[in-house]
């Protein structure tokens, strides 16, 4: 892969990273309930955001590792034990963020006196791409490791 295409897909992550820190700091405020909030009210009185806030450390988590595999193939280290460790980072980071949705899905549930519909469809919307990325990073991980464990058992420079 040509390293203007890594730089660029880097950049892309770091975008991403950004795009959700400022939606997880921006939304709370607009958000129905909390429009008239004082800061203080919006951001350290609601459990659900403070697990949402929980939840989020994985994502964040997975985008860096994303970054570092990302880095590895820049300097063609990609069939390495430590690209199949950052893989399988990945792969935990989607298994755990599927966990907190979960739990938030059901605060919602028990909690939530509103509209349900809307907050279930984000986590559904959310769990399904946290799914995939487990899926993907499994499966790269295994490819990975068997190239690796070929090139270590022949003596192989990849």
């Amino acid at each position: 892969m040509k390293k203007v295409s890594t730089v660029f897909l880097q950049a892309v992550i770091v975008l991403i990273g950004l795009g959700a820190l400022a939606l997880l700091l921006w939304e709370p405020r607009i958000e129905g309930r909390n429009v008239h909030a004082t800061l203080f009210k919006v951001y350290f009185t609601d459990p659900f955001l403070a697990l949402v806030y929980l939840g989020s450390i994985p994502f964040f988590a997975a985008l860096y590792q994303a970054f570092k595999v990302l880095g590895y193939v820049r300097q063609d280290k990609i069939f390495s034990q430590a690209a199949v460790k950052t893989l399988r980072t990945i792969k935990y980071c989607a298994i755990a963020t599927v966990g907190f949705v979960a739990v938030e899905e059901t605060f919602i549930m028990l909690n939530s006196s509103d509209d349900q519909a809307g907050g279930v469809f984000m986590g559904t919307l959310i769990t399904f791409g946290s799914i995939v990325a487990a899926a993907a990073a499994s499966v790269l991980e295994s490819i990975l490791q068997n190239a690796f464990d070929l090139k270590s058992k022949n003596g192989i420079m990849l």
